[in-house]
């Protein structure tokens, strides 16, 4: 049963690896792992069903390496993998917060993760446990973006929220151009076309294709995922109809 309290009753929440670097620059801050894992915690046990996909470039980025000459697939599949490692982190903090979690990856890991599989996701969800999805698709080539959206339409969330380090969408960078304006609502086709950098193309056609709402907002100040879910906190929020662009 929906909340009142918030607008969406099952969300898939993406993160960026880099988010849980904090300012140590590199791997995971305890601190910073902590207090997102103690937010989703406590909406979660407020009602609201979790589904999360980690990003794994606090760990390991194949990009330069594959500039340097490292096969693209292979750099890939550790970027896959590390992925995962974000996952069993968060895993364990939301434990140690007393809250179920489970991780589930989209390649076999033997007895550490479940493996994906989609009707045993929605179980978990309804049961109150929260979902990390993890290893991306299980293909090289797609970010976790496109990870996010897919796994946000297979579980059937309500929207895809991102947290990123601005508190939504601008016409341009604002840690540079202090001018720069913040978007409320766009379409996809606009995030597209513009090539706003929102997600990538594959991740922006998967959602307008399945009319998933995406919303983007900062997620490094305290509280303002839960002001997100009430409809209280700055961002924007792409999907069909009209827009301020």
């Amino acid at each position: 049963m929906k909340s009142k309290e918030f607008l969406y009753n099952r969300v898939l929440l993406k993160l960026s690896g880099e988010a849980l670097q904090g300012e140590i620059g590199f791997g995971i801050d305890p601190q910073v792992l902590e207090r997102f894992a103690r937010e989703i915690a406590e909406l979660a046990a407020a009602g609201v069903q979790f589904g999360l996909v980690l990003g794994g470039g606090n760990l390991f980025r194949g990009a330069p390496l594959a500039a340097a000459g490292m096969d693209r697939i292979k750099a890939d599949q550790m970027g896959m993998l590390a992925t995962i490692m974000n996952a069993i982190a968060m895993q364990d903090q939301l434990r140690r917060l007393g809250c179920e979690a489970r991780v589930m990856t989209a390649f076999p890991v033997g007895t550490v993760t479940e493996p994906f599989d989609r009707d045993r996701a929605i179980r978990h969800l309804e049961k109150g446990r929260i979902v990390i999805l993890a290893g991306g698709t299980g293909n090289p080539l797609f970010t976790t973006d496109s990870a996010a959206s897919l796994r946000a339409i297979e579980i059937g969330a309500d929207v895809l929220l991102k947290g990123t380090q601005v508190d939504g969408v601008y016409d341009a960078d604002p840690k540079t151009h202090p001018d720069a304006r913040r978007y409320e609502r766009l379409t996809y086709r606009e995030a597209i076309d513009r090539r706003l950098r929102v997600m990538d193309t594959a991740a922006l056609v998967l959602c307008q294709e399945n009319r998933l709402p995406l919303q983007v907002f900062d997620i490094h100040t305290p509280g303002n995922l839960a002001r997100v879910l009430r409809g209280e906190a700055p961002g924007t929020l792409v999907e069909e109809g009209e827009s301020d662009a």
